[in-house]
């Protein structure tokens, strides 16, 4: 019986840090536990490991609740005992998972200690409509610690339903608009009929890729990590995703966005980023996107979203250009500025100047509400390419 609670608590641990884990899984794991016993440690171990994990990326987190919970001085009745030091990393991904985890370990530690006081629901939707909706249009930079980690759980279920364009590949389809001369003409030699059907093809049709350009500068910090958040989240819903952090210098995570786990995502973009708070060259930065990325990442009808609040340290004719170029090689090139917050605002900087006439799209990017905006800028139909760009049109925050 003793076992059974504590496979629960367990259980419960590691739900409260984020791993999905429920009664299912711990009714399996005490089924696998009386095949396997308990005699040893390691055989608790990887059979609660099977039972318990199906990503790789839960392993670690798995591994410091196990050593911390099923203590060996304790007992596995016995009181957890407290975290590890942490490593000495301000980012590090154990620290980042030992403070999940502690957490977790508290509320199941308060719950043992008081069994009498009714558990907290983990999801309570009472009078919650008017909170989510206050927290839609409240500032990033105005958000307590609390409403960033509400706001943080809100970013990871947005989605950017970019539209399908149609490709130079091509499918069958009986109602297509091309006709297939090969598989008619191998369709014809298959029987006598004196008809030969022709058969159709038409465009296959694809999300164009999705490059994102964000701004980590000083000005940016606060804004910068949450955006991260929500290119995560965009990053795990479809394919075709390139990220690059700029501040005084380009950098390319795309792969590191690419992790499951969003804490251990960012804490690795965090460790390839040498500027981040830092200063701003967003001409410089451009220019070099385009000399050395633009043809591998901008084919295909690519849509690029430009996030920052272009306040150049070294506006010049560079930065023009540079957006120009740019411009010139997407389909539809968005810029993301948070300023556009201000009722009041004005393009007076000369960076701001010098970039907007190089924008399909000038929206707002300070709270949940502007980014899932996002979605009806992208459904827009794009300028003919034969046309030259409209001026870019700014929406209401």
């Amino acid at each position: 019986m003793k076992l059974a609670e504590n496979v629960m608590h367990f259980a419960r641990i590691l739900r409260g840090a984020g791993l999905p884990v429920g009664p299912d899984r711990v009714i399996d794991a005490l089924r696998a536990l009386q095949i396997t016993g308990v005699e040893r440690r390691d055989d608790l171990y990887w059979t609660l490991a099977s039972v318990f994990l199906d990503r790789r990326e839960h392993f670690e987190l798995f591994d410091q609740a196990f050593q911390i919970f099923w203590n060996p001085s304790s007992g596995p009745q016995g009181k957890p005992s407290p975290l590890p030091a942490p490593p000495e990393e301000a980012d590090a991904p154990g620290k980042l998972l030992a403070n999940r985890l502690a957490p977790a370990l508290a509320r199941d530690s308060l719950a043992a200690a008081n069994p009498e006081t009714p558990a907290r629901p983990e999801h309570d939707a009472t009078a919650t409509a008017s909170d989510r909706e206050r927290l839609r249009k409240t500032d990033f930079d105005s958000m307590t610690v609390d409403e960033l980690a509400a706001a943080r759980q809100l970013l990871a279920h947005l989605r950017l339903p970019i539209p399908e364009v149609p490709t130079r590949r091509r499918h069958p389809d009986p109602r297509g608009p091309h006709v297939d001369l090969r598989d008619t003409l191998r369709a014809s030699l298959r029987g006598s009929a004196d008809l030969i059907p022709l058969r159709r093809r038409s465009a296959s049709r694809r999300h164009p890729p999705l490059v994102i350009l964000c701004d980590i500068s000083g000005s940016m910090t606060r804004y910068a990590r949450m955006f991260l958040h929500f290119v995560h989240a965009v990053t795990g819903d479809r394919d075709r995703v390139h990220t690059f952090l700029f501040g005084t210098r380009l950098t390319n995570v795309t792969h590191h966005l690419r992790h499951r786990d969003v804490d251990l995502a960012l804490a690795a973009v965090l460790q390839a980023v040498d500027d981040w708070s830092g200063g701003t060259r967003i001409g410089t930065n451009l220019a070099e996107f385009n000399l050395r990325w633009s043809r591998r990442v901008l084919g295909q009808n690519a849509v690029v979203l430009l996030i920052s609040d272009g306040l150049d340290r070294d506006p010049g004719t560079d930065l023009g250009q540079a957006m120009d170029r740019l411009h010139r090689s997407c389909r539809r090139l968005i810029w993301l500025n948070p300023l556009l917050r201000f009722d009041g605002f004005e393009p007076l900087a000369r960076g701001i100047r010098a970039m907007l006439p190089h924008v399909d799209a000038f929206v707002p990017a300070h709270n949940i509400a502007s980014l899932a905006d996002l979605a009806r800028v992208l459904s827009a139909v794009p300028p003919h390419p034969g046309r030259l760009h409209p001026p870019p049109r700014r929406l209401p925050a």
